[in-house]
């Protein structure tokens, strides 16, 4: 099928029951644009859509994104995961703010150089905030493509990367660009979906290779299977008249400039611990049940410890790097095995709101 064609049913199918009132619809600008495609990366536009209003709402600006702190740009964020999102996400803002006066780059080039900015990020937020026809190749439209081109192989493999490149690129329409840009985001979200296409519905169905084959649901091909390892650690919940301890974790890796508990490799180093670094044993040790908690290339054993301790507040103080923490404002983000033990300590002290 050629381009206008493709193109032409897929628009007349969006005017229909394509998504036009999602948040950062209402307002196009290039900034509102790059914040939702950020968060929609790997996360479903029904919970990026809270999150975004309150986002937008304290960083109304890609200048006010700039100035804010990491805690409070964190704090924002916390629970949407990938956080490495969000720290790309203040550092481009702090380039364009200081290299680019503040606007927002124009050209694709530039935009694709600052961080977290990929290929098909630039090209969204070209197309949707300025109608300029680039092709995109988020996860929806991966699969989409895949399907109705029979393309084999794992998407994350270049070669099947490049062959879906290609077809993005041809099949591109150089009027209406943003509508159809969004129409093949929602195509791949509400009609193609991983689980459950619903191929009566889909406006290109009939010349869609993979269904014609009834082989839909065998695209696009899967991530090479690998055993994700298991790791463990122990968390310690040091609990006292102040509140609990926090510790803020190393800028890069696990949950990287996110508030977390104190780590230890093993609960029997739990006392130790507590006299080199808080000057005093524990006045009691109660374990609660392990958490597991399942990232990209690995899942993690969590043993949570609650540690009852008799300790002056400024014996643990180290700059920025510990506080205590009375359950009510959090420093900045929170992991979300974190969130969910606070939570518990809250019931259990009578805290919860």
């Amino acid at each position: 099928m050629a381009a206008e064609p493709f193109s032409a049913r897929v628009l007349a199918w969006y005017e229909h029951h394509g998504r036009k009132d999602l948040p950062w619809q209402r307002e196009l600008t290039p900034y509102r644009v790059w914040v939702s495609e950020i968060m929609l990366q790997q996360t479903q536009v029904a919970t990026v859509v809270p999150y975004y209003e309150r986002f937008m709402a304290c960083f109304p600006t890609v200048v006010a994104l700039a100035g804010a702190t990491e805690d409070q740009v964190l704090r924002h964020w916390s629970g949407l995961g990938y956080y490495a999102r969000a720290r790309n996400l203040l550092r481009a803002a702090r380039e364009i703010r200081d290299r680019h006066a503040g606007e927002f780059p124009e050209s694709f080039a530039q935009l694709q150089a600052l961080p977290g900015i990929g290929r098909s990020t630039a090209g969204a937020i070209l197309a949707l905030a300025r109608g300029e026809p680039h092709p995109i190749l988020d996860g929806n439209v991966k699969r989409l493509l895949a399907r109705y081109r029979m393309i084999d192989g794992w998407p994350g493999e270049r070669a099947v990367a490049e062959r879906l490149w290609a077809l993005s690129g041809a099949l591109m329409p150089t009027h209406h660009v943003a509508a159809y840009t969004q129409a093949m985001m929602d195509l791949g979200a509400m009609v193609c979906t991983r689980s459950d296409p619903d191929c009566t519905r889909c406006p290109v169905s009939a010349e869609c290779l993979a269904r014609a084959e009834g082989r839909v649901r065998d695209y696009p091909g899967a991530r090479p299977r690998k055993a994700r390892p298991e790791r463990e650690t122990a968390m310690l919940m040091v609990c006292s008249a102040d509140g609990v301890l926090l510790e803020r974790r190393p800028p890069t890796g696990v949950w990287g400039g996110l508030w977390g508990f104190p780590e230890i490799q093993d609960a029997d180093q739990c006392e130790a611990w507590c006299l080199r670094e808080l000057g005093a044993g524990p006045r009691r040790v109660i374990a609660w049940a392990p958490l597991r908690h399942s990232f990209t290339h690995f899942h993690l054993r969590i043993t949570p410890l609650q540690v009852l301790a008799d300790v002056p507040a400024d014996c643990v103080m180290e700059g920025e790097r510990r506080v205590w923490y009375n359950m009510t404002t959090p420093p900045g983000g929170l992991a979300a095995p974190v969130s969910r033990l606070i939570r518990r300590l809250q019931r259990v002290s009578g805290q919860a709101p």
